[in-house]
Order: C-alpha cells, then structure tokens, then sequence
C-alpha cells in the first residue's frame, strides 16, 4: 500500500469521525452546553488533523506530476 493510499484511507476514517462530533456536539446543544463544546473542540482538532493531511496528499500529487 502505498504512502499516498495511506493517506487516503486515515483521511476517511478522520472525515466519519468527525461528522459523528459535529452531529453529537449539535445534538447535546441544548442539554448540556458544556458537553457540546468539549465534543465541539475535539471535532476541531480532528478538523486541523485532516489539513494536514489534506497538505501531504497535495504535496503527494504535485511530486506526481
């Protein structure tokens, strides 16, 4: 497998991972505010992982070409 598949494959698990925070965080919002921000900042730090990455696959594809 290579690097760039790897890649692929970490930033899907990230992407469902993260959709499920956003709608738990969205859901919980008006019961319990303060376990919709925690669930809220752990979806933003999955969102920055998936930057990154979403950085390397493009620097992936640019030494591709």
């Amino acid at each position: 497998m290579s690097r760039f598949d790897t890649i692929k494959s970490n930033q899907a698990k990230l992407n469902k991972q993260y959709k499920q925070l956003v709608e738990q965080a969205y859901n919980v919002r008006q019961t319990d505010s303060a376990l919709s921000d925690i669930t809220e900042f752990k979806a933003l730090k999955l969102l920055n992982k998936l930057n990154r990455l979403k950085f390397l696959c493009r620097e992936q594809m640019n030494s591709l070409i």
